[in-house]
Parts: structure tokens; sequence; C-alpha cells
């Protein structure tokens, strides 16, 4: 039983650590080195307590995976919550930054520094540490500088389901023009 126990414990962890990808029992069962048939278990157990105790999360099955969730009778907090301004704002600079990397990804930081004109290394910084962009590789010549992407928190953040979503920028990229647009786009940054 204490094994059990220990056992519900890791799969609620795994569960969260999956995130929106999930995971499957059979991953889950190696992951542990016990039978699928005592993951369902586990899975059954961590349902049930989600269920008859008020608790925030639940548990939910999309065709193989299992996914840890929110409850849905809880929304209107969560509407709530993504309806209030953000007690940290990104500063102009790191907004710059960010479109600029949003629409000419995959980018290095000299290539950011060469549109903005100044030194980017802060708000890359702040960008990488709110995950809103990520490494996504190396460019190819000297030095081998790393290129940044924005990731799926960027897309969820702005409410795009692909990056294909983003506004067209009226014209050729122009430092003027990035910095108009960045404010238009992501002004809700700033509420």
């Amino acid at each position: 039983m204490v094994k059990t126990i220990k056992y519900k414990g890791i799969v609620e962890g795994l569960l969260f650590a999956s995130g929106d990808e999930g995971i499957t029992s059979n991953q889950i069962a190696k992951v542990l080195e016990v039978a699928e048939e005592t993951v369902e278990h586990l899975i059954e157990e961590l349902k049930f307590d989600y269920e008859h105790i008020n608790r925030g999360m639940t548990i939910i099955q999309s065709n193989e995976v299992f996914h840890l969730t929110t409850k849905p009778e809880h929304n209107d907090y969560y509407k709530k919550l993504l309806q209030n301004p953000r007690s940290t704002r990104m500063s102009q600079a790191t907004l710059e930054t960010l479109a600029i990397i949003a629409y000419k990804q995959p980018i290095t930081r000299v290539e950011i520094e060469e549109i903005r004109g100044v030194n980017s290394d802060y708000a890359v910084q702040t960008l990488l540490a709110r995950s809103l962009i990520e490494s996504v590789g190396r460019k190819e010549g000297i030095g081998r500088p790393v290129l940044f992407g924005t990731t799926a928190e960027f897309l969820t953040y702005f409410g795009l389901s692909s990056i294909e979503e983003l506004p067209p920028l009226s014209s050729e990229f122009d430092p003027s023009i990035i910095e108009k647009e960045a404010d238009l786009f992501f002004q809700r940054e700033e509420k």
C-alpha cells in the first residue's frame, strides 16, 4: 500500500510534467517499471480523489493519452485571471525584440541587434525566462550563433494557433515599422 501511495504521487507528477502533450498509461508503466494495469488502477484512484475531494484539477483521457487539467466548472475564475492585467509588464525594448523574433525567426541575437540598432541581451534573456522564445538551433558559419524562435507559450499567450496568424507587416522589414506594429499587436501585454 505504501508503494501504491508513493506511485500515486509520481503518476500525478508525471501527468503534470507531461503538460499539453499528455502521457499514456504505457509510458507511465515504463517509467515506474510496473504493469500497465497497476497504472490504470492508480489513475482511477487519482480520478476518484479529484472528483470527491474539493480539488481544482481533474484527469481527462483523449484517445489513449491522459491529461491533468483544470475543472471545467471553475472556468469563470480562469477567465477572470486571464482578463486581469499582469503585474509585471514587458518593456518596450522587450516587446520590440519579441516582435522581431516572431516575424524573422529563426534569428540570431546579432541580427536582432542589427535591426534594433541597440544591444538586446537583456530583452532576449527576459523573453527566454518567460518561455516566450527558445533556442531553435545554431546558424551555420563563424561561431555558430544561437538561433531564436517563438514557443508554444508565445502562441498561447497571444491567442494564436500558429505563427501564420500574426498580422502581416505593412511593408518590408523596417525598425520603425516594427516598433509601431509591435505596439499595436502586443498592446494587450501593456494593458
